[in-house]
């Protein structure tokens, strides 16, 4: 696996200045898109997107510097449909507009190449178990917000709070199966990066670069829920459970990190799509610290339509 990531990232250096498909990075590292969208955000720290964005504007700034061709030439070899909007995505990066940095040879930024190397570990054992699930709702309310790796999400934590007591009340009353009572349930939304990387994640607008529909809800068997809730449609499917117990939200994330990294490389199981559901509950007589319960969809390697790659879709922590 690691060589087909390195041979993926080498892909990407090749297709800076042109058309990048995911599709064609999941059929080098033998997995499927969505797949392979959730481990490199997970290995890398960011999505794949911005990651994509970054070594870009990181290879244009070279050629501005070196004082040809013109910005816009440069613009449009990387993607950009205008100056302006090259202007704009360089500045983010960089601090200061191509053509200043052209006239007075500025301090710029730089993303590294990727590469991915072993490191051994693996000397903890991770505690999952595998559950097969009847199709099931979500039910509760949604927001569509940025995903954010690292600390609390302000974001979900503004949703939440908006949501009227009597309301949170009447969702959790829909709770009627595991996981029991009110969860959080994400799902990462496709679409086409701010660079035009085809089946990259999420639109441009935010520094980690994707959008979550959050869902503050209940896993539900009702056949009616009041009107103004909202339902996300659950298939029928497999769940790998994984359980901790540490500081929030530091250690949760930690653990969904090393699902991607660790548990699924060395276990047949690949991401499908579905919201990642999260039941946390604070520990007894130590409000800082919290048990994790951690459900993500998966599919067995080898089982119907993974060969095919799995269709976009799917969730992210926040």
């Amino acid at each position: 696996m690691l060589e087909r990531l390195n041979q993926a990232m080498e892909h990407v250096e090749e297709h800076l200045d042109g058309r990048l498909e995911v599709a064609e990075l999941a059929r080098i590292t033998a997995t499927s898109e969505y797949h392979f969208r959730r481990l490199f955000s997970s290995l890398a720290g960011m999505p794949l997107s911005e990651y994509v964005r970054r070594r870009r504007l990181t290879v244009a700034a070279a050629e501005v510097l070196a004082g040809e061709p013109s910005l816009l030439d440069v613009a449009v070899r990387y993607g950009y449909g205008s100056g302006e909007a090259f202007a704009r995505a360089f500045r983010a990066l960089h601090g200061v507009g191509p053509g200043e940095a052209r006239r007075s040879g500025a301090v710029l930024n730089a993303q590294p190449r990727l590469s991915f190397r072993l490191v051994v570990e693996g000397s903890t054992t991770m505690r999952y178990r595998i559950v097969e699930k009847e199709a099931f709702r979500v039910v509760g309310k949604k927001a569509r917000v940025p995903l954010i790796h690292e600390g609390v999400n302000p974001h979900i934590l503004e949703h939440v709070r908006s949501i009227p007591a009597e309301t949170s009340r009447r969702i959790a009353a829909l709770s009627d199966q595991d996981p029991e009572g009110v969860v959080s349930a994400t799902v990462r939304l496709p679409g086409v990066g701010p660079d035009g990387l085809v089946g990259a994640d999420g639109p441009d607008g935010f520094a980690e670069g994707s959008l979550l529909d959050y869902y503050h809800a209940v896993v539900s068997g009702a056949a009616e829920v009041p009107a103004d809730l909202d339902v996300l449609e659950c298939p029928a499917g497999s769940w790998a459970v994984f359980e901790n117990t540490g500081p929030f939200p530091q250690a949760l994330q930690q653990m969904w990190a090393e699902v991607a990294a660790r548990w699924i490389p060395s276990n047949p199981y690949e991401y499908r799509p579905g919201p990642e559901i999260l039941r946390v509950r604070p520990v007894q007589d130590d409000p800082e610290q919290s048990q994790a319960q951690l459900w993500i969809p998966v599919v067995r390697t080898g089982a119907a339509g993974v060969a095919g790659g799995v269709g976009a879709g799917g969730a992210a922590g926040a």
